[in-house]
């Protein structure tokens, strides 16, 4: 008997290591394959190998070629949710785009590579038991953080102050440089109703400065009452987004003001050469107008207002004072709820100096936010995907700024979370997988919230 069961032990062993073997060459083959066909080169080059040595490609990148054990019917499923969830969470072949075109480098990547390596979080146990080398070695867990620091450095707007490339979120910059007379035109035509077809709506009936830079609307009431289909975002901070609107549509603060004019549900001008028209007839207007900018035209009404957009920033949160050194700037619970925010990653995808805007991602990576929510889906549902017509892209949204986040209620694109503490609980469990918070965690976490509120024009916002 004994000798029975040494003897099928040593089958056992025998198969467990053809199969790693196997797994080995499988691993290498997949590797070279992927090198050849993308024909990477230099800094690229060396992330690739890194990521492709360690077996990433096969949950971080799309159409890779799974190992043989992934159709068998008990690890066939499992698998298919790992890839799924890691495709949805972190895009190898995006990352590698980044380093040729540093405009497609996200923030949130970086933050999120950082995370996984300081925590030895990947692969997971069960995928390293089969694919033995699939683990960074110390060599290149270093190179990586330090390529991960030079490029956080690089993406920084350069007025951040006491930035520390180490860390994933950093100080609001007091201001940015922007032209004054430009800012003073467009200030003045942010609060114009002429941009609207009555007369009755300007930028600031959505995006209230009083209000934390939105009107606390689900959706906000446009021209004859007529009501848009998706939560306005806060106006605050929003030049630091890598895109604007929710979409992503909008490539900057004077593409995204170019908008609304001409929707018929929120101003509803007909053209923008009505809008002119009547600018044009404004002789005062015309005269300061024009010592600015050569003539009045849709690029450069929205060109003022973006910038006197780019001035709307709230520094000096009791947050930014504690990034700067203040220890004493933060009580008890907000440090708990820092710790807190970072162990459940949050600040992966809310990273940066506006702790927001730097990503898509995926609205509901561990469960159905959709079908939990209980009401029917709309095309604003839909994300990223209206504009890209991308699969991938279905139900990803731009990450909204934390910045005055206790202010800028209610929450989410179709504002179905009234306070922040519910926000608190659904992010915890659709985008951090736990399932049941603890009321502790989610009171923490939202007092840490609090001391994100800034001040403009030297005052707190309330």
């Amino acid at each position: 008997m004994k000798k029975w069961i040494l003897g099928m032990g040593t089958v056992a062993i025998v198969g467990y290591l053809g199969v790693v073997g196997y797994l080995h060459q499988f691993d290498k083959a997949q590797a070279t394959q992927f090198m050849t066909e993308n024909h990477y080169s230099g800094e690229q080059k060396k992330l690739a190998e890194i990521m492709l040595s360690n077996s990433c490609q096969y949950c971080h990148s799309p159409n890779a070629t799974l190992p043989f054990y992934s159709e068998l019917p008990i690890v066939n499923s499992k698998m298919q949710k790992d890839v799924e969830i890691g495709l949805r969470a972190f895009r190898m072949d995006r990352l590698l785009e980044g380093t040729k075109d540093s405009t497609k480098l996200s923030q949130a990547d970086l933050a999120k590579l950082q995370r996984v390596i300081e925590n030895n979080e990947m692969p997971l146990p069960e995928f390293s038991h089969l694919h033995w080398g699939s683990k960074l070695d110390e060599q290149e867990k270093t190179f990586l953080l330090n390529w991960i620091r030079e490029k956080r450095q690089m993406l920084l707007p350069k007025e951040t102050p006491n930035a520390d490339a180490n860390r994933l979120v950093q100080p609001i910059p007091d201001r940015i440089q922007t032209d004054a007379a430009k800012v003073a035109l467009g200030h003045d035509i942010f609060f114009d109703g002429r941009l609207s077809g009555d007369g009755s709506i300007q930028c600031h009936t959505c995006h209230q400065l009083d209000k934390g830079g939105v009107d606390r609307l689900a959706t906000s009431t446009g021209i004859d009452g007529k009501k848009g289909p998706i939560n306005a975002p806060t106006v605050f901070n929003a030049a630091f987004n890598f895109v604007q609107f929710w979409d992503g549509r909008a490539a900057d603060l004077a593409d995204q003001a170019k908008g609304p004019p001409t929707n018929p549900l929120e101003m509803g001008s007909h053209s923008w050469d009505e809008i002119v028209a009547r600018f044009e007839m404004d002789e005062n207007f015309k005269k300061e107008f024009l010592k600015e900018y050569p003539q009045i035209t849709k690029e450069t009404l929205t060109h003022a207002i973006g910038e006197y957009e780019k001035t709307l920033i709230t520094p000096n949160s009791d947050f930014d004072r504690y990034l700067k050194g203040d220890q004493t700037a933060l009580n008890a619970q907000q440090l708990r709820g820092y710790e807190l925010f970072k162990q459940h990653k949050c600040d992966t995808c809310h990273t940066g100096v506006s702790l927001g805007g730097q990503s898509y991602e995926y609205m509901g990576l561990y469960g159905d936010y959709f079908k939990d929510r209980g009401t029917p889906l709309t095309e604003a549902d839909e994300g990223r995907f209206a504009q890209t017509k991308d699969p991938y892209d279905m139900h990803r949204f731009k990450v909204p700024t934390l910045r005055n986040v206790a202010l800028t209620f209610p929450y989410f694109h179709d504002a179905s979370a009234s306070d922040l503490k519910e926000a608190v609980r659904v992010m915890l469990k659709y985008q951090s997988n736990v399932q049941q918070p603890k009321q502790q965690d989610i009171d923490d976490i939202t007092s840490f919230l609090e001391s994100l509120t800034g001040e403009f024009n030297g005052e707190k916002l309330k």
